[in-house]
């Protein structure tokens, strides 16, 4: 069974936001709430990058472990939901979350939350497959079509990618090989720098 992941690539990303678009088309997304959008860093300056971010259907979703009523759940396919009438809008899951995948309308009187909405990887949610009532609190499932989620497709530049987490490595593991920064594009160094140079031990026999 395949596992539904994202990934998007920096170095390919020019904050185009066509994905964003083509996500609230697509799925009559409220105003308000964005699914998916362009996140940048140091713009306007040398090594000015640029990333789509959304929910990234974690393996370990902070959101399901403090929801207070147990409305996300897992897909076969890793994909995670969740069920807007048990959604009670009280924002754990938008506090939880490092990517703040959760948004809730800005409709209504002030400080009152709706129902959360989140991007569902075009999958839909608990309700039957392609019907009014889906659509309408979630948007349309593509999956359930046999198709990708719509922001990845139109990546113009394919920064963005969806599908498979076996495949999406394979296709990165083979960018990153051509463009010859090694195994360092991802990992310990990329997160938190070089590491110090190790403390040198004292020679065995030497005056202390």
């Amino acid at each position: 069974m395949a596992r539904m992941k994202f990934i998007c690539d920096a170095e390919r990303c020019i904050e185009c936001n066509g994905c964003v678009t083509a996500c609230k088309n697509e799925h009559e997304v409220p105003w308000g709430v964005n699914r998916r959008r362009v996140v940048t860093i140091n713009d306007g300056v040398p090594g000015e990058r640029s990333m789509s971010v959304a929910c990234m259907h974690c393996s370990d979703a902070p959101c399901m472990a403090v929801c207070p009523v147990d409305c996300f759940y897992r897909t076969d396919e890793g994909v995670v939901l969740h069920d807007k009438d048990l959604c009670i809008g009280c924002g754990y899951c938008f506090y939880a979350c490092p990517f703040g995948a959760p948004q809730f309308p800005q409709a209504g009187a002030f400080g009152l939350r709706g129902k959360m909405d989140k991007c569902t990887f075009c999958a839909g949610g608990p309700e039957k497959n392609a019907s009014e009532d889906e659509f309408r609190k979630y948007g349309r499932n593509r999956l359930a079509e046999g198709k990708l989620p719509l922001c990845a497709e139109v990546c113009s530049t394919k920064a963005l990618l969806g599908g498979d987490a076996d495949v999406l490595a394979d296709i990165y593991r083979q960018r990153v090989t051509t463009r010859g920064k090694g195994a360092d594009i991802w990992g310990w160094s990329t997160a938190y720098g070089k590491p110090d140079a190790p403390a040198q031990q004292p020679e065995a026999g030497g005056k202390s």
